[in-house]
């Protein structure tokens, strides 16, 4: 009988599952851990985190850069990231933070629903965090760079690194290689949506609830060795002066991404591969299916009016299952 833990934590849902209730209360401080480490070096919302220091950082010199040291985890989620944004040439790109604060992105989403739109950073021009928003923010990421044996990270001076659509899948796959390493037993870890195994499975495999925008579970999918990760527009969404945002950025105009795809959940090699996949086919829209067909990733996408498509390899509902998950 699998055992499971939920929470909030970084402003997502969290799951753990664990094939060994026994195993369940150290799998959760491990996971806890992780996420906290997460926090510090990622958090965009954080004036301490990593990537906030380096970002208010002056640069050295006339190469208008700034080069600082790096925790070990910051280099390999950066590693992860400039992967991402090398396979989706670049429609992936950890360096438009600030482009995500100038429509008013800079807190805990609940936060941003909170405000009202004449108290939106996005209607002055400047983030929360009191960093300058120039006016349309570029992507920095042919400037990033990073040194290992130094242990340091070099960006274009003022680039804000958002790592939403990387850093949770890979730190879900982190800790649930880490929990089968040093634990016994198989666990899910699911970080707001992105979805890593590892370890024995459960007879049957794991079972994955894939929600539409209202909660219900039109189909289950079975996975056990594989990541799960969906991307939207349904949720993370608010409004300004200028019209409806949200959380997904196109590098190519520094704006929120056309509403042509509500949700798209992918199945790959880990949640990292399918995280990418999901943020690529929303800055993608009409494209995506082809795109995703052409790499033989298995994906369903729901678009604006409910329809849905799927690519090959994407398992057919047996049978339409509206229960809560």
């Amino acid at each position: 009988m699998n055992a499971f833990a939920q929470f909030r934590a970084i402003g997502v849902d969290c799951r753990i599952v664990a094939t060994r209730p026994d195993e369940l209360p150290s799998a959760r401080l491990m996971v806890d851990r992780a996420i906290a480490d997460l926090d510090a070096a990622a958090s965009r919302f954080r004036p301490d985190s990593e990537v906030s220091v380096l970002s208010v950082a002056p640069a050295a010199g006339t190469a208008g850069t700034v080069t600082l040291p790096a925790s070990p985890l910051l280099l390999s989620l950066l590693d992860d990231a400039l992967w991402a944004a090398d396979v989706t040439d670049g429609l992936v790109d950890p360096t438009l933070g600030a482009a995500m604060e100038r429509i008013g992105y800079d807190a805990d989403f609940a936060e941003v629903l909170a405000r009202t739109a004449a108290d939106s950073p996005a209607s002055v021009g400047a983030g929360r965090s009191g960093r300058a928003s120039t006016p349309g923010p570029r992507s920095t990421l042919s400037e990033l760079t990073m040194d290992h044996r130094a242990g340091t990270v070099t960006v274009a001076a003022g680039t804000l690194i958002d790592l939403g659509a990387t850093g949770k899948a890979s730190m879900a796959d982190r800790v649930a290689d880490e929990l089968a390493r040093t634990l016994t037993g198989g666990f899910l870890v699911d970080l707001g949506g992105d979805i890593a195994v590892a370890g024995p499975p459960p007879g049957g495999g794991w079972a994955i609830a894939v929600e539409d925008e209202d909660g219900t579970v039109p189909q289950r999918i079975s996975v056990t060795t594989q990541g799960v990760a969906t991307s939207g527009t349904d949720r993370r969404h608010w409004q300004l002066p200028d019209g409806p945002h949200h959380h997904l950025i196109d590098p190519r105009t520094a704006r929120s991404v056309p509403h042509t795809w509500r949700r798209v959940t992918c199945v790959a090699a880990s949640a990292l591969e399918a995280n990418t996949a999901t943020t690529a086919s929303c800055v993608l829209g009409d494209a995506a299916v082809a795109w995703l067909t052409e790499r033989a990733i298995p994906a369903r996408l729901v678009g604006q009016s409910g329809e849905v498509s799927c690519t090959p390899g994407w398992p057919m509902p047996a049978r339409q299952d509206r229960s809560a998950s």
